[in-house]
């Protein structure tokens, strides 16, 4: 019984079934509710930082919300535009929300679990793909948006998706690149293979690549459509963005939508870059046998690492203004995407010289990246950039021309004559 234990439960074809079907009824039966309670969190953060209660009348402590909002969605009329094409517009929502939750499908959010038939990975799939397929199955998650806002028949709903499209390909790009350094130092694509990377003695890669963290956190607000990358709502400028024209249910599927791609991009942060269910300052979980304790344990820890992501996106959302349009493009393509191609240069350079060097030791491996990001970051942030991130899309002269300009401002301030007016037809 004890070999049998350690073999994978790929072996036993019945078996294997049996505890996939079990994996998707619990995780997603899971990944719903606490979609659902993301709400209330989302209300109570931004209560908690505008010093208020926020919503504590609909049961203990305001935990049915959730559940009233459900309902109140559910007794609302459905609304189609006349002239809009019904089946795209019932289909977006539905697609927006598929996407990020089937993105989660590779992530494994716990050590293997020992059972009488073999060892059962705690991923949904565990594709040798890992990454690859998330970021395949994400980048889908646009043409929900964009189809919301073409079916809709309305102006504001056209710009909303097309926003959303040009904002979502253009950080796509910077946050596939932001991934290179992290496979180049592990030699795979697949989850397992990250984490163990990270957990054996390697480190956690916010630290050792810190450059590719600081990318893909940037982008992965834009991915989610939150502030301050909220720019294809823009209710200031587009009334509701792509979904004026909703209502009901639907209207509620593209917010569900919205908080299940935090809940995945956090998962996908803190696997790769904070060592996903390893627990942190121990080899208790990495080595030895499997074992339900252990199983728990990391799931725990795997909470609470996304737990830390999901309260970064919402205290963000209330403490950071939006972006304008041109800022978000210009951050995007004219800083993150240069930055995420040196980068990977870089440490594409860094890893040759130390295999050069015959350096073997994880330890020290880490040691040099992580003094190699510290040199990156006051280089980037403070010697180049020089604290105008995005200075560059307000500001188009030199110091020099502003300070001429503002001279010349105080000198017509001091008393200038005034401008002769303007002489009259037959004068």
């Amino acid at each position: 019984m004890g070999r049998m234990l350690l073999t994978p439960i790929t072996d036993h074809r019945l078996a294997f079934l049996v505890a996939s079907v079990i994996k998707l009824l619990l995780f997603f039966g899971v990944y719903l509710v606490t979609v659902a309670l993301l709400t209330l969190a989302e209300r109570k953060v931004s209560a908690w930082i505008q010093d208020r209660r926020g919503p504590n009348r609909t049961g203990p402590g305001g935990l049915l919300q959730p559940a009233a909002d459900g309902l109140k969605n559910f007794m609302k009329e459905e609304l189609s535009p006349a002239a809009g094409n019904s089946v795209m517009f019932t289909l977006a929502p539905a697609l927006a929300f598929c996407t990020a939750m089937v993105s989660w499908a590779v992530i494994p959010f716990a050590s293997p679990l020992p059972t009488p038939w073999g060892v059962v990975s705690m991923s949904i799939a565990q594709l040798p793909v890992g990454y690859i397929f998330t970021l395949a199955i994400a980048s889908l998650g646009v043409y929900g948006i964009t189809l919301a806002g073409w079916s809709s028949n309305n102006k504001y709903s056209l710009l909303g998706g097309l926003r959303s499209s040009a904002q979502m390909i253009s950080y796509e790009i910077s946050m596939g690149l932001s991934i290179i350094p992290v496979l180049l130092l592990v030699g795979n694509v697949t989850m397992d293979g990250i984490i163990q990377q990270q957990a054996t003695g390697g480190g956690w890669n916010a630290v050792n690549l810190t450059i590719a963290f600081i990318v893909f956190l940037i982008s992965a607000f834009a991915e989610t459509n939150r502030l301050p990358f909220d720019m294809p709502e823009s209710e200031s400028e587009l009334v509701a963005g792509y979904h004026t024209e909703y209502s009901s249910m639907k209207f509620s599927m593209f917010f569900i939508a919205e908080y299940a791609n935090m809940l995945t991009a956090s998962g996908m942060m803190a696997t790769l870059f904070l060592g996903g269910w390893d627990i942190p300052f121990t080899d208790w979980d990495t080595k030895g046998d499997p074992t339900v304790m252990k199983t728990l344990a990391t799931l725990v820890s795997f909470a609470l690492k996304a737990a830390f992501f999901l309260f970064f996106f919402m205290w963000v959302r209330w403490t950071v203004p939006r972006f304008r349009y041109d800022q978000l493009m210009s951050l995007g393509w004219r800083f993150l995407l240069p930055l995420s191609l040196g980068y990977i240069v870089l440490i594409a350079s860094a890893i040759l010289g130390m295999q050069m060097a015959g350096i073997q030791s994880k330890a020290f491996q880490s040691l040099i990246l992580f003094v190699l990001n510290i040199v990156v970051m006051l280089l980037v942030f403070v010697v180049l950039d020089r604290g105008r991130l995005l200075g560059a899309t307000t500001e188009k002269l030199t110091d020099r021309e502003i300070r001429r300009m503002k001279a010349q401002d105080r000198v017509r301030a001091a008393g200038a004559p005034a401008a002769r007016p303007e002489p009259e037809m037959g004068d």
